[in-house]
């Protein structure tokens, strides 16, 4: 599965069925995204009745917003870079704290074209899914175009939360 933009159809099927699965749980979710740009609550919300567990996001492009919004430790950031495991988990866990959801899922990372270094290669995400009692958090190099990886990180992070949500 390739998804190249945020209408890919496939995205709309994965979030119905994470739709689904909150809704039969009784769960809300939160979004903190940063390279995907808003792309994991829009393709949530494009799916009728996601306003009855889906309350809302924070596109924390900057290291600032994610900071001041979500309240990831400026030494997280110093220590590990924005695009780190460490700090994907705490906007993870800061959105859902802000947002008072039972879960949530964050990504972090360079969507390209630019942007990459040897140690950080363009197409490098990391995602962080939680809900109350637990975080997972998967490091990505995805091979793709800026849209491409975009897309990838989308439904890599729905699909983490369904997996998470099912054990």
């Amino acid at each position: 599965m390739k998804p190249t933009n945020d209408t890919d159809p496939r995205l709309g099927t994965l979030s119905r069925r994470l739709g689904a699965l909150l809704k039969r749980h009784g769960r809300t979710l939160s979004t903190a995204e940063s390279c995907t740009g808003g792309m994991v609550a829009k393709v949530i919300t494009d799916v009728p009745g996601s306003s009855g567990y889906f309350m809302g996001g924070i596109v924390s492009y900057s290291n600032e917003a994610k900071i001041k919004l979500l309240r990831v430790d400026r030494a997280l950031i110093e220590n590990h870079g924005a695009v780190s495991k460490e700090v994907a988990g705490a906007m993870a866990r800061g959105v859902q704290g802000l947002l008072r959801t039972d879960c949530a899922i964050a990504v972090t990372g360079i969507a390209g074209p630019d942007g990459g270094t040897e140690q950080k290669p363009v197409g490098l995400v990391y995602i962080a899914v939680a809900d109350r009692r637990k975080i997972r958090i998967k490091k990505f190099v995805l091979k793709s175009d800026r849209d491409g990886n975009r897309g990838m990180t989308t439904a890599l992070g729905i699909r983490m939360l369904m997996v998470l949500l099912k054990s």
